[in-house]
């Protein structure tokens, strides 16, 4: 028997309407659990903050491992709190594969971000969800929304995998860079170059500004012989440092000229109305496929056909068919 009482949904919303910290982080636990009546609690309290979001600059950030993102996070969001803003940041970590749980510990790696009285920090495992983003990451946004967080940050883990996950969630999308480009850009995919909004060459102090600028003239060239941005925005490659605080500024500047262009023309809001289509289907995906095989004889045909596929028995598009006839779709 189960003794621990659900939580008040309602009292949970307008503690974290207050921008209550704590609720806030039990929130975010909430809507990440995979729990059925969590998952329905998690629902309702996303619908009754609904209308409290939806008004912060939603920024992505990638980069290879190296690249430095959480100590630029780190300077670029203390550079945004001490102008007056309210700084989100989920760093969404490598899952451990035996425990699920984060790895990397970004709130170590973000020092005086973590300890701003105006930023919150939450790292967040992927669970092994494609793209380095955690499941839930959109409704955690939305919680930090509703908290009065103006900034919320997004930080991918930037090991290799699709990174349009988190282009379809947020509002502009920042790929970091480090100096050296010759060896960068052979490693990098030319598709982090396409949905990229800002690319910023970090690591531009001291003796690798040279370097910086010769990586940065090298994707203002990669960048011409791609597809132009669908907006007509020209995708700026910038110099910046987070360990020495340099460009931040001018990153920022972008950030806002980029919104500020992209509300006028009204592209900024038919692409979050997009987004919020893709969530939905996203969603459905997942929750059609978490209800496949509930019942107990379902499991037991699920994974005789997962053997068969396993043994060369069946292709996995006949095996795909044979769930469908099933299931009767």
């Amino acid at each position: 028997m189960n003794d621990v009482a659900p939580p008040d949904i309602t009292a949970l919303a307008a503690q974290i309407a207050t921008g209550d910290r704590s609720a806030l982080a039990r929130g975010i636990t909430l809507v990440e659990s995979r729990r059925k009546d969590h998952r329905q609690q998690a629902a309702e309290l996303i619908e009754m903050l609904l209308p409290k979001t939806g008004n912060a600059i939603r920024i992505g950030m990638t980069g290879t491992p190296g690249v430095g993102k959480s100590t630029l996070i780190d300077a670029f969001g203390g550079n945004l709190t001490g102008a007056g803003r309210k700084v989100a940041v989920l760093a969404v970590d490598p899952s451990s594969t035996r425990t699920g749980g984060s790895i990397l510990g970004d709130k170590t790696r973000m020092a005086h971000l973590s300890q701003d009285a105006n930023a919150f920090v939450r790292p967040s495992p992927t669970a092994g969800t494609l793209g380095g983003v955690a499941a839930k990451t959109r409704e955690a946004m939305l919680l930090c929304e509703a908290a009065g967080f103006d900034v919320v940050i997004v930080e991918t883990v930037g090991i290799g995998q699709s990174e349009t996950t988190v282009s379809d969630m947020v509002d502009v999308f920042v790929a970091l860079m480090l100096p050296g480009a010759g060896d960068e850009l052979q490693g990098l995919k030319k598709g982090v170059l396409e949905i990229a909004d800002i690319i910023a060459v970090n690591k531009a102090e001291g003796g690798n500004r040279e370097r910086a600028g010769a990586a940065a003239a090298e994707y203002s060239a990669a960048l011409k012989i791609l597809s132009p941005h669908p907006d007509g925005w020209s995708v700026p490659v910038l110099l910046v440092s987070g360990l020495a605080n340099e460009g931040l500024d001018e990153l920022w500047q972008t950030i806002e000229r980029f919104r500020s262009e992209h509300e006028a023309s009204g592209t900024f809001s038919a692409k979050r109305a997009e987004q919020a289509v893709r969530w939905f289907r996203a969603l459905l995906d997942l929750a059609i496929a978490a209800r496949l095989f509930q019942k107990e004889g379902d499991q037991k045909a699920l994974k005789d056909i997962e053997r068969q596929v396993r043994a060369g028995d069946i292709t996995p598009d006949r095996a795909v068919d044979s769930v469908i006839a099933r299931i009767g779709v």
